[in-house]
């Protein structure tokens, strides 16, 4: 009898196809624990229904479910399940993070509480309640500052401001985007922090039996100002001079030993400011985000999915990058509120030399909602040459050659 495995995702997820493909190569069968009891995805119509809002319940119905045929291992594919998959691999006895580290992984304002009394360079923050009169509040704060949701992922709310009146604005706006937080507590507070200005960088690694093994830092040419904070284009390997690449691995490895995590993916955020000093900005107990893996699986050593499946059962796999080459990918952009009629241009876009592929994942007819209400892509144009700069021109190329005709949403409103 084969292996039986379990991913718990939203019922949208990125993640879930590129886990079933590697699930199946490593010859498991996987289940899929979801809000997906009416989903046109066949994997989580057809598997383990639970209420992600309500993480006790779907605790009981995962160890209810795992009493007849038990499960070899456990894992969330995004930072709203990570919590969930490690309450269920503790009670299993199965390797996982503890429920803690993994809150405190997708909670901020609980992950620069850590991080600070651990040491890591981390940018001045306080929390802000939005439910309070904010006079009071903001005296003293350093501007411009960055205001985040204390629990949203993609950039979703997160805005900068450069004074007073922007951040009073950035708060209104921001609130109407959590109001519809199930805790209460996330509903009402925000963090605010310190902008560092420089480059931003992600780091993609993985703990076993408590080490951190890195597996490659991502340049992001694309200069990450604000007001909002959309990601675009990932280039790896880095041009970091591999000193700062080892002080970033420390820096990683210190932050997953003040969050207290022990095993499987990691992926962190850090800015570099101008005297090369790298800055914490986010931890994940997570691989990184949407199809943005498979610029790191060559079709002969490393592919992350199965590397994180095999984690979560207390193994691991050998991790041997056989290019050299440069890889990059750009997650496109949605620059405008409406519907989505057709792209034009991608037969030209593909044809772009060093272009690997391009993949619009928005389905025609679905509404376009850009940065900070938003927090989905429009797709990803992957690259491969010998240089970075090679990749960068051809994603830049491909990217201006894309035209999304988007028509005006109109909603009906009692009068």
């Amino acid at each position: 009898m084969k292996k039986r495995f379990l991913l718990i995702a939203q019922p949208n997820s990125y993640r879930i196809a590129p886990y079933i493909k590697a699930a199946i190569n490593l010859d498991l069968d996987v289940l899929i624990a979801s809000e997906g009891k009416h989903s046109l995805i066949t994997e989580v119509h057809a598997g383990l229904h639970i209420n992600l809002h309500d993480l006790e319940e779907s605790l009981a119905t995962i160890l209810k479910a795992s009493e007849k045929n038990p499960f070899t291992g456990v894992m969330g594919s995004d930072d709203s399940t990570v919590e969930l998959a490690a309450m269920v691999a503790e009670k299993l006895r199965l390797p996982h993070n503890s429920p803690l580290s993994a809150k405190i992984s997708r909670r901020k304002d609980l992950a620069r509480a850590h991080l600070a009394s651990g040491m890591c360079p981390v940018p001045l923050h306080c929390l802000i309640d939005l439910s309070q009169p904010l006079g009071q509040q903001i005296a003293g704060l350093p501007f411009p500052c960055v205001i985040k949701p204390l629990n949203m992922s993609a950039s979703r709310g997160v805005i900068r401001a450069n004074d007073k009146e922007e951040f009073i604005t950035a708060c209104k706006r921001i609130s109407a985007i959590i109001a519809d937080a199930t805790d209460e507590f996330e509903q009402t507070h925000v963090l605010v922090e310190d902008y560092i200005d420089g480059i931003e960088i992600a780091f993609e690694g993985y703990l076993h039996e408590g080490k951190l093994n890195p597996l490659t830092i991502f340049d992001k040419p694309d200069p990450l100002t604000g007001p909002f904070f959309e990601e675009t284009i990932y280039i790896t390997p880095t041009s970091l001079e591999k000193p700062l690449q080892e002080k970033i691995n420390h820096i990683v490895q210190k932050a997953c030993i003040a969050y207290g995590l022990t095993t499987g993916p990691v992926h962190a955020e850090l800015r570099i400011d101008k005297n090369q000093n790298p800055w914490l900005l986010e931890v994940a107990s997570r691989t990184i985000g949407g199809d943005c893996a498979r610029i790191l699986d060559t079709g002969k050593g490393l592919n992350l999915e199965a590397l994180t499946i095999a984690l979560a059962m207390g193994e691991t796999l050998p991790v041997e990058d056989t290019t050299e080459l440069y890889r990059g990918v750009m997650m496109i952009p949605i620059k405008k509120q409406g519907l989505l009629k057709r792209t034009e241009g991608i037969l030209a876009a593909r044809k772009v030399k060093h272009i690997d592929s391009i993949e619009i994942i928005i389905p025609t007819g679905h509404e376009l909602i850009p940065l900070p209400e938003g927090n989905q892509y429009l797709g990803y144009i992957f690259a491969t040459a010998d240089t970075n700069e090679a990749v960068i021109d051809a994603i830049r190329r491909a990217y201006e050659l894309l035209d999304f005709v988007i028509n005006p949403v109109f909603k009906l409103t009692n009068t």
